[in-house]
């Protein structure tokens, strides 16, 4: 962001292998822009609901350019980012994000207002209770499209294009939550997991 205005932004298929790419693409950001690693004054990261090792690299990434930057981080949920997708006619939107367990990661809005914050549910509760039309959003949804009766046509899927949150809302996001001084510290940032990865919870129920 400068000035309030994204100057640049960069899209790539989701995946680790790409994954491994984020820092030489920060770095021919910073470098387009004519920026040093000491003009970073902000770091907007999504920082969860998602793909528990997703969340770990991003993380990790934005603590390590505020560790040798002294760069502010702000933590973006992923829920808002994802909202920002929804089309200008939306009503009501429901973020659905696969974890598994024909659950979802997911949150509610209202127009821009959040009616229920990130938590673990299920579509069809989600559906429930929410009133129509609705709109769904987020890679979830080919995993749970099941839940969704073919004669409930208050029920809108919105279309693989708008499924991954964008860069430029994560910006727009973070930069208002940063005018409202709303910064984490780097050492006590984290995931928003919302709950353990199966692996720990395996190792703790004793399943092991």
């Amino acid at each position: 962001m400068i000035d309030g205005q994204v100057a640049r932004e960069q899209v790539f298929s989701h995946g680790l292998q790409n994954a491994a790419r984020i820092l030489p693409i920060i770095d021919e950001l910073t470098r387009a822009q004519g920026w040093s690693p000491r003009d970073i004054d902000e770091i907007y990261v999504s920082i969860g609901p998602g793909s528990f090792t997703g969340l770990r690299i991003a993380v990790t990434i934005a603590k390590a350019i505020a560790l040798v930057t002294s760069a502010r981080i702000v933590a973006v949920p992923t829920v808002e980012v994802l909202a920002r997708n929804a089309p200008a006619e939306a009503t009501s939107v429901i973020v659905v994000l696969d974890a598994k367990r024909d659950q979802i990661f997911t949150a509610r809005f209202t127009g821009s207002a959040i009616v229920e914050p990130a938590h673990l549910d299920s579509l069809s509760a989600m559906l429930a209770r929410s009133p129509r039309p609705v709109h769904l959003i987020g890679e979830g949804i080919p995993h749970h499209q099941k839940f969704v009766s073919p004669d409930d046509s208050g029920v809108i899927v919105t279309g693989p294009d708008v499924w991954q949150a964008r860069a430029e809302h994560v910006a727009r996001i973070g930069s208002s939550m940063a005018r409202a001084n709303q910064f984490t510290d780097a050492d006590r940032l984290a995931p928003l997991y919302i709950r353990l990865p199966e692996a720990e919870e395996k190792w703790l129920s004793g399943n092991r």
